[in-house]
Formats: C-alpha cells, sequence, structure tokens
C-alpha cells in the first residue's frame, strides 16, 4: 500500500507541476488567441480560456453556476482522494490507482485555475474571453465604444487556461461531417488526464475488477 500510495503521489505532484507550468507560462507570454505551429499545421498551442467544464462546455452566465462547478470539483477531489487511499487499503492493481489518479490531477489542476489565476493576474475587461453576457457586471474597455458584461471574478471563480489545438477537418467525402473538425475543442493538459484515466477504466474494467471464480 505505501508503495503504491508513493507511486501516486509522485505522479499527482509531477502532473500538477506540469499541468499549472505550461498555464501560467501560456498566460504570462501569449496574446489571447496568438497561436503557434508544434507538428506541422495540424497540432498547435492556441492560448485561450474557458469559463466553464472541460473542453470549453460551458454552463450558464449566474454566479451561483460557476461556484456550483467549482464547489462540485473541489467535493469530487475531496471524494477521489479518499477512494484512492480506500482502494490502496484493498490492495488493488497499481495500474487502476493510477487511472484514478490521473482523474484527481486533472480535477484539482483545473479547480486550481479557479481558485488562484483571478489572485496572480490582473483580470483584463478587454480580453473576448472574460466576456460573458448575462452577469449584469458592465466594465469599459477604451478599444470598444461600449461597455461589456464580464464574468464574475474571486476565489472559485476564475477561468480555466486552455492552449492544446488539433488542426484537423475531415475530408469532404466522409458523409455528415465532411469539412467539419474533427476535434474542435482546445484543451489542456488536466482535461488530457481526465480523460485518459477514464479511457483506462473504461477499457481495462476487466483487469480492475476480475470476476471472481464460482466455487
Amino acid at each position: 500500500m505505501k508503495r503504491q500510495l508513493t507511486i501516486v503521489g509522485i505522479l499527482i505532484i509531477a502532473l500538477l507541476i506540469v499541468d499549472q507550468a505550461i498555464k501560467l507560462y501560456i498566460k504570462a507570454n501569449f496574446l489571447p488567441w496568438e497561436y503557434h505551429n508544434v507538428i506541422g499545421e495540424w497540432f498547435k498551442i492556441r492560448y485561450t480560456e474557458n469559463q466553464g467544464m472541460a473542453f470549453g462546455t460551458t454552463f450558464g452566465s449566474g454566479i451561483w453556476h460557476k461556484l456550483a462547478l467549482s464547489i462540485f470539483r473541489f467535493i469530487a477531489v475531496i471524494f477521489i482522494a479518499f477512494y484512492i487511499f480506500r482502494e490502496a487499503k484493498k490492495g488493488v492493481k497499481t495500474e487502476y490507482l493510477i487511472a484514478i489518479a490521473l482523474v484527481f490531477s486533472g480535477a484539482t489542476g483545473n479547480l486550481i485555475d479557479s481558485m488562484l489565476h483571478d489572485f496572480i493576474f490582473p483580470f483584463n475587461p478587454c480580453h473576448q474571453y472574460n466576456w460573458m453576457e448575462g452577469t449584469d457586471i458592465f466594465a469599459k474597455c477604451k478599444d470598444y465604444p461600449i461597455d461589456f458584461e464580464v464574468r464574475h471574478q474571486g476565489f472559485l471563480l476564475g477561468s480555466v487556461v486552455d492552449m492544446f489545438q488539433f488542426d484537423v477537418t475531415w475530408p469532404n467525402w466522409v458523409p455528415l461531417v465532411g469539412g467539419n473538425e474533427v476535434f474542435p475543442a482546445i484543451w489542456n493538459l488536466a482535461d488530457a488526464c481526465i480523460s485518459i484515466g477514464v479511457i483506462m477504466m473504461i477499457l481495462r474494467q476487466r483487469v480492475y475488477f476480475p470476476k471472481k471464480e464460482k466455487s
């Protein structure tokens, strides 16, 4: 158990450090929507922020919508942490604990953005990703003649930084989806961790939860 928890702990800490290092670097050095090709023209680093869930999915414009999402993440992180300890005590496979740790790392990484980034970086109402209709919070921007509604700010209200993008479209001859983007979302390392962890648990569930043979 101790060895398993050590492996999982090191993995979680490493992923959180890398996730936040990437986000802080992008936020400090890129302009909104600035991008650079990484592999040809199909994989890019493009700076944006989202105010909702993984892969830019929105949840609503009210302050309680954002708080509910952040509180849900917070509760989920606590639950997953206890679950990891409980499963380790049962002597489950290390690979299964790693899958859970990936989900934990991703949820925690995005939660840190919501908790702390508004206190680390100044709020810029001129950045489009800070605009949000329905908040009734108006801010002036010298670059525009009208005031814009902007998102709520503060603890648990910060946006999540995203940067990775697959810029690939389906061939025109493909039915229904031809010409559309294969995966239009812009994502971060935390999103990838959650996705990989969930996929591992789906594909490897027979290994993680072997059926007991009837005596």
